[in-house]
């Protein structure tokens, strides 16, 4: 089976899992796939769903947990899955990608380093993926649930 058909079935298990939780909880929700890079993603969209994500994404990132677990149950495999509920992951990618972008400032302004506030490893992902995209170069500070993220400058900034 190839990367994609894997991502793909690893979706249809996720979606199955997650239509039979909302009608076990009667809750009204559309489910769409996708495959995003290299990880399944689906999203719950529509209804009333806030309580689905709970604060800062709690009850959001245990879904996504139980997610995760139905498909290891089917496949045998850890999967990478993103859930994303009420588009609360899609708008607190764009947060994080406006305060990476701000550290990012900050650096090539002349700071040696810029510390973040501590973050789940998804928002670190994101961080780190726009901080190397602007081609400086970041790492991950403290332990968990303090860990957080350090932008530091490269020897090419001018």
């Amino acid at each position: 089976m190839s990367d994609a058909a894997k991502l793909e079935n690893e979706g249809d298990i996720a979606a199955d899992f997650l239509e039979a939780l909302l009608d076990i909880a009667d809750l009204d929700g559309d489910l769409d796939m996708d495959v995003d890079g290299d990880r399944a993603a689906v999203a719950i969209v529509g209804g009333d769903l806030g309580h689905l994500v709970g604060d800062g994404g709690t009850v959001l990132d245990a879904l996504q947990e139980l997610t995760r677990l139905a498909v290891y149950r089917e496949t045998g495999e850890r999967s990478r899955l993103m859930l994303d509920i009420g588009g609360f992951r899609a708008a607190r990618r764009a947060e994080l990608v406006a305060i990476a972008e701000a550290a990012i400032l900050r650096v090539k302004d002349g700071e040696p380093s810029v510390s973040l506030d501590p973050m789940t490893p998804f928002e670190r992902k994101v961080v780190h993926d726009a901080i190397a995209d602007a081609g400086l170069t970041s790492a991950s500070e403290g332990a968990e649930p303090h860990r957080y993220v350090v932008v530091v400058g490269t020897a090419q900034e001018s």
